[in-house]
C-alpha cells in the first residue's frame, strides 16, 4: 500500500517535489486536514495557521516549478515548539502569565529564521509545559498533551507537542528544545528520532534562562531527516554569544557517504550510568540494540561509569533559572503558575553562590571524564528512558521516590551538564498495551552520546542502527 504523504520522510517529500510527483500544496493541505480532525485527541498544536502555511506551500511550489528550490527542506511541513519566537505568532510558553497582547510578535528565533530561509512550510506552534520546566507536557494554558500511541499515556516533555505531532503524522519534523532531556524524553516515548546537538551548534535567541544547559534540536521520524534539519538549523547567528561558526560541510552529505557498517567504531555500553534502573522491556530492547551494533561490526564494551546521581548539581542550575523566570513576572506570579512548578521552586531554593560554583565544578569534572572516555570510545550507548510512557497528566510515574522529574530521567540531564551531542532512536516496543487490546504497544528508545563537536558520529551510528533495525511508524502498526 502506498504511504500517505503525511507519513513520508522529509527526504522523500523533497524528492517528490523535485520530480513533480507531488506538490508542497497537496502535502500541506493533507496535513492541515489531519490536524483539524486528529489534534483534539492528542493536543499537540496550540496554534495552527492554515492560511500562512498554504502561502508558504504555494511559494515553495512556484520555486520547484521554476527549478529554484531553496534547499533540502523546501516545502517540508514543520512545527515550532512554543518556546521559540516566531514572527506573526504569539509565543506564550505554556503560561498564563503571558498574553498575546503583551508583545509585538515580530522576531524569529534563529532556528525559525533558518527554516524560513530554507523554504520550510511552518504549520503552527506546538505545546510545552510552562516555560519548559518538566519532563511531561501539560499546562494550565494548554491542557494535557497525550501520546499518539496510547492517549491515556504522556507524550513526555518538555517538547511533547513536537514529539506527538511528528509521531502522529501531523508534520514531517519539528524544532524542539532540550535543557535536561526535553527532546530525547518525548522522542523516546513517542517512537521518533530526536537530537540534542553539541551546545552552541544551533543558536538560541533570546538566551535561555537555563543558560548553557539549553539546546535546540531537530525531531523527526528518520535519522536522515534529522541530519538534514540539523544542517539547516546550524547557521551562525550573532544574537547568540555562544553560537558556533556555520559548519563548512553538510552532515547529511557525510551521513550519505559513510559506510553502511560500523567496522572499527568503538562503543561504550552503560546500561545504568551507575545510578539508573530499567524496566525489563527497556533492558531487553537495549541489549538487543547492542547485538545489532555488534552485527554491524562495531566493537561494543560494557563500561561501569559508577557515577553518583548528579541531580543535586543539575537542580541548582535548573531551578535557579526557573526562579528567575517566574520572579520576572512580579508579585503574585507564584499563585498563577503550574502548582508543580511552584512546589518545585519551594523545594529547590536558597542556593548560594558557593552552591552554584560547586554545581559548575561537578559538570566540568563530568565533562573531563567524558572527554577521556571518548579518547577510547567513539560513542556511549545507554537506554534513552528507563521506562515507557506512563499516565498522562502527572509529573512522575507511580511509586516514584521523588516528586522531581529528574527522578525518572537518569540518562538525559547528565549530558546537558556536559554539553555533548546525544540522539535517541526507537529501539523497540513494549507489547503490553497491544496484548491488552489498548493499542499497538509503547515505544522504547536507545541513546547514542558522542564527544563534543562530533554530532556527525552519533548520527552515523544512529543511521546504521536504524537501517539494520527499522522501526515502523505508528500508522504502519495500526
Amino acid at each position: 500500500m502506498e504511504t500517505s504523504a503525511r507519513w513520508r520522510s522529509a527526504t522523500d517529500l523533497v524528492a517528490g517535489f523535485g520530480s513533480g510527483e507531488s506538490s508542497p500544496v497537496e502535502v500541506a493541505t493533507e496535513i492541515l486536514d489531519a490536524i483539524s480532525t486528529e489534534n483534539a485527541a492528542i493536543n499537540a498544536y496550540c496554534l495552527v495557521d492554515a492560511d500562512s502555511a498554504l502561502r508558504d506551500a504555494r511559494a515553495s511550489a512556484e520555486r520547484y516549478a521554476a527549478g529554484t528550490p531553496l534547499g533540502p527542506l523546501d516545502g517540508v511541513p514543520v512545527s515550532i515548539k512554543d518556546l521559540l519566537l516566531t514572527s506573526g505568532w504569539p509565543t506564550l510558553r505554556g503560561s498564563e502569565l503571558l498574553g498575546s497582547e503583551d508583545m509585538v510578535w515580530d522576531v524569529d528565533a534563529p532556528a525559525v529564521a533558518r527554516l524560513r530561509e530554507a523554504g520550510a512550510v511552518l504549520l503552527g506552534k506546538v505545546t510545552t509545559p510552562e516555560f519548559g520546566w518538566k519532563g511531561v507536557t501539560d499546562s494550565l494554558r494548554c491542557g494535557i498533551t497525550r501520546n499518539p500511541w496510547n492517549t491515556d499515556r504522556t507524550s513526555g516533555g518538555s517538547s511533547g507537542g513536537s514529539a506527538a505531532a511528528v509521531a502522529a503524522g501531523l508534520g514531517a519534523m519539528s524544532v524542539g528544545t532540550d535543557g535536561g532531556g526535553s527532546i530525547r524524553i518525548p522522542a523516546s516515548f513517542c517512537g521518533i528520532v530526536g537530537l540534542k546537538p553539541t551546545y552552541g551548534r544551533i543558536p538560541l535567541f533570546p538566551a535561555s534562562p537555563f543558560g548553557t544547559l539549553a539546546h535546540a534540536g531537530p525531531m523527526t521520524r528518520t535519522v536522515a531527516d534529522c541530519a538534514a534539519m540539523l544542517d539547516v538549523l546550524s547557521g551562525f547567528d550573532s544574537r547568540d554569544w555562544s553560537a558556533m561558526p556555520t559548519p563548512t560541510s553538510r552532515t547529511a552529505d557525510l551521513l550519505a557517504q559513510a559506510p553502511a557498517d560500523l567496522a572499527g567504531i568503538r562503543i561504550a555500553y552503560s546500561p545504568t550510568l551507575g545510578f539508573g534502573s530499567n524496566d525489563p522491556v527497556v533492558q531487553q530492547n537495549t541489549d538487543a540494540a547492542v547485538d545489532v551494533l555488534r552485527g554491524l561490526g562495531a566493537e561494543v564494551a560494557t563500561v561501569d561509569l559508577a557515577w553518583e546521581d548528579p541531580a543535586w548539581a543539575y537542580h541548582i542550575l535548573w531551578f535557579s533559572g526557573a526562579e528567575v523566570v517566574v520572579r520576572a513576572f512580579g508579585p503574585g506570579a507564584l499563585e498563577k503558575i503550574d502548582p508543580g512548578l511552584a512546589q518545585a521552586l519551594d523545594r529547590h531554593r536558597d542556593f548560594t553562590a558557593a552552591d552554584y560554583l560547586d554545581a559548575t565544578a561537578l559538570r566540568m569534572a563530568m565533562g573531563v571524564e567524558m572527554g577521556r572516555l571518548h579518547e577510547t570510545f567513539d560513542v556511549l550507548l545507554t537506554p534513552t528512558m528507563p521506562t515507557v510512557a506512563f499516565e498522562a497528566g502527572v509529573d512522575v510515574p507511580p511509586h516514584s521516590e521523588s516528586p522531581d522529574w529528574t527522578s525518572w530521567t537518569p540518562y538525559s540531564y547528565p549530558f546537558n551538564l556536559t554539553g555533548q551531542p546525544a540522539i535517541t532512536v526507537p529501539s523497540g516496543i513494549d507489547a503490553g498495551d497491544a496484548a491488552d487490546g489498548r493499542g499497538p504497544g509503547l515505544p522504547t528508545g536507545v541513546q547514542f552520546v558522542g564527544a563534543r563537536h562530533h554530532d556527525d558520529m552519533v548520527l552515523r551510528v544512529a543511521a546504521a542502527y536504524e537501517a539494520a533495525a527499522p522501526f515502523a511508524t505508528l500508522e504502519a502498526r495500526r
